[in-house]
């Protein structure tokens, strides 16, 4: 059983998950008629991975394409196992967009691949990350093959509910509820796996809400703790409209520095990159035919890039925000004892007694607004500062 659940290791907090999933692999190893055409009543050909940010959608999807090509249904060591955590298994394509959305050019590519009977005798399996970003001309074209799946083709949608989806997608997949993590749970994983201090294991997975992979990015990066200190205490200085003009802007500045500070030598390593594959420097001629579209084009995804990368660290920036009117809302109805942002709770104290309930509930409802705004491309100053206006009230 051990080797079994090797590969669903990272998923924490998710027993329930861990056991449909394993219970779908074995049903395919038994040799019936049913599994031998690929699938039966455990097994389906489409799959919805959905749960909140930080629940494991996309890693669940992961491991359960290393548990069907795997000959030992997921060990997790194994050559195939590892070469599908490495994006080199050759019956396994993992879709992920650092774009606002996948187009359909895009997944008339991915069809194009897909098309064929997997080359090592098993699955040919689809983990698409983002499903809740395809246009809707794409969704369609997916939809047409989701359809009509190869007989050994297995589709792994992931998206944040199933809202999220076209319902005509959502009806032919099989639906896989994700739940957050306690903080307890995912305290111990940063602390066992990561090496995380206890105390710092703590703060980060009460702070992240249960989103592990942004804890572990606070517990390894003190610049970003600093960062988000700062943002925490944006609500105390709200006094007044020119305090909510310079809030936006010291949130958008944020988001823009952190993005350009991720993407800087990422952006020049993927054009020298292509640059060298298109011949520069080689012969001490330019580049070949072709060359300067290419980087031009390329220079185009890293713009869009950035631009989700800006709207994300506003998203994550607007949910620390709405942690601290949530323990303001704790406050006021009597307890300290749940507290997120237990190393406010003085200023947060001070806060309740002078502000009423219902003014804080409206506040929270418009920073939920504004995320949802961001995510429609909404602009992003704009949005910020009508959001942060509200919040000065």
């Amino acid at each position: 059983m051990n080797s079994i659940t090797s590969v669903y290791e990272n998923l924490v907090g998710q027993a329930h998950v861990v056991e449909i999933l394993q219970t779908a692999v074995a049903s395919t190893r038994n040799g019936d008629s049913q599994a031998e055409a690929g699938m039966n009543n455990q097994m389906v050909h489409a799959w919805l991975f959905t749960g909140p940010p930080g629940s494991g959608r996309s890693t669940a999807a992961i491991a359960f394409a290393q548990a069907l090509v795997c000959p030992n249904d997921g060990c997790g060591v194994c050559n195939a196992c590892r070469s599908v955590v490495n994006g080199a298994h050759p019956d396994v394509e993992v879709v992920r967009t650092e774009g606002l959305s996948i187009k359909i050019d895009e997944v008339r590519e991915l069809l194009a691949r897909v098309a064929w009977a997997p080359s090592m005798g098993g699955w040919r399996v689809v983990v698409m990350e983002d499903a809740d970003r395809l246009t809707e001309s794409a969704a369609n074209a997916l939809l047409k093959a989701i359809e009509e799946p190869g007989g050994r083709t297995v589709w792994l949608l992931c998206a944040p509910t199933l809202h999220d989806v076209l319902p005509t997608i959502r009806s032919r997949c099989r639906h896989v509820q994700l739940v957050t993590p306690s903080t307890a749970a995912v305290a111990r994983v940063l602390e066992n796996r990561d090496g995380i201090t206890p105390a710092m294991a703590d703060f980060a997975a009460r702070v992240s809400q249960g989103h592990i992979g942004r804890a572990k990015y606070l517990a390894k990066n003190e610049s970003v703790r600093n960062t988000r200190t700062t943002i925490m205490k944006l609500p105390l200085t709200l006094k007044g409209i020119s305090s909510a003009f310079a809030a936006a802007q010291m949130l958008i500045d944020c988001a823009t520095e952190q993005a350009q500070s991720s993407a800087e030598e990422r952006n020049q390593s993927e054009i020298d990159a292509l640059s060298l594959a298109y011949g520069k420097g080689a012969t001490g001629r330019g580049m070949a035919s072709g060359g300067s579209k290419a980087i031009k084009d390329l220079e185009k995804e890293q713009k869009t890039r950035s631009t989700r990368m800006v709207r994300d660290g506003l998203d994550a920036a607007l949910l620390d925000i709405a942690t601290f009117y949530r323990d303001v809302m704790v406050v006021q109805a009597g307890s300290v004892d749940a507290l997120i942002n237990k190393e406010l709770e003085h200023q947060i104290t001070t806060y309740a007694k002078n502000t009423k309930p219902h003014t804080t509930i409206h506040k929270i409802n418009a920073i939920m607004e504004a995320r949802t705004n961001l995510s429609h491309n909404a602009a992003p100053l704009l949005t910020i500062e009508a959001l942060m206006c509200v919040l000065a009230r």
